[in-house]
């Protein structure tokens, strides 16, 4: 089932998105994260994206109880991310109802950390890997690491992750189309979910990663060309429709 899946970025309380993840780039586009994620809820939205951006700069989480009172607002499942790098902050959000958190920084290192959070999460754990030119990204995307995307891909494959969520930073809140090869590259890699992230901006870029026709593509995340009604969430749903009804399905 391939999932079009709204992004709702929170920083200073607030719906925003950032260009390329800089934090000197922001647009705001709602004062209310808890309201936009109703109001795609209303729209038909399968799924949210939910980030808590003060918190992926600052190490830990800040805005917490912001997102679990999204997460307990809207019928549909939310997966939550930024910031998360102990037990408790992955825990609390869990039992807040959240069906994914995403670790992103920590999932680099702690190998044997991470096959205890398996255990405990299951598939309601999620990796996050932002890469900029093939090179993993961490602490908000300020640092780059001498870590190959793909290397670390199979690598939390073979550890038992179930989803992963692919982000090109170059792209991300550009509207520049996404990097379809990198995200290919992922899906033949792995045996696990992809969620692709960055660059969406038309109905032309969604049917684009359906064409890709790789099973383990289950979804897309898509933030700036919705908030800025260069596409709508119904047009990008019947996007998949059109080009991946023989192998494709939308949620």
């Amino acid at each position: 089932m391939f999932t079009v899946i709204p992004a709702v970025d929170i920083r200073g309380g607030r719906c925003v998105r950032l260009h390329q993840g800089r934090a000197e780039e922001e647009t705001v586009y709602a004062e209310d994260p808890v309201l936009t994620a109703c109001q795609w809820e209303q729209q038909g939205a399968a799924w949210l994206h939910v980030v808590d951006l003060d918190g992926a700069f600052a190490g830990h989480p800040v805005h917490t109880k912001l997102m679990e009172r999204m997460i307990r607002s809207v019928s549909i499942p939310v997966e939550v991310g930024g910031g998360l790098r102990s037990d408790d902050d992955l825990q609390r959000l869990v039992a807040a109802g959240a069906a994914r958190v995403i670790l992103g920084t920590r999932a680099c290192g702690d190998a044997d950390g991470l096959d205890k959070l398996i255990a405990r999460f299951g598939d309601r754990l999620a990796v996050g890997i932002d890469a900029r030119q093939g090179r993993v990204q961490v602490k908000g995307w300020t640092e780059t690491m001498p870590l190959d995307a793909l290397t670390l891909a199979a690598r939390m494959d073979r550890q038992g992750i179930h989803t992963l969520i692919v982000t090109d930073t170059a792209v991300d809140g550009t509207l520049q189309g996404p990097n379809l090869s990198a995200i290919q590259a992922i899906c033949d890699r792995v045996s696990c979910e992809v969620i692709a992230s960055g660059g969406i901006s038309s109905v032309a870029d969604m049917a684009a990663l359906c064409r890709l026709n790789r099973p383990n593509l289950t979804g897309a995340i898509v933030g700036k060309a919705l908030y800025e009604g260069a596409v709508t969430l119904k047009a990008l749903q019947a996007a998949c429709r059109a080009d991946g009804e023989s192998s494709v399905a939308i949620t």
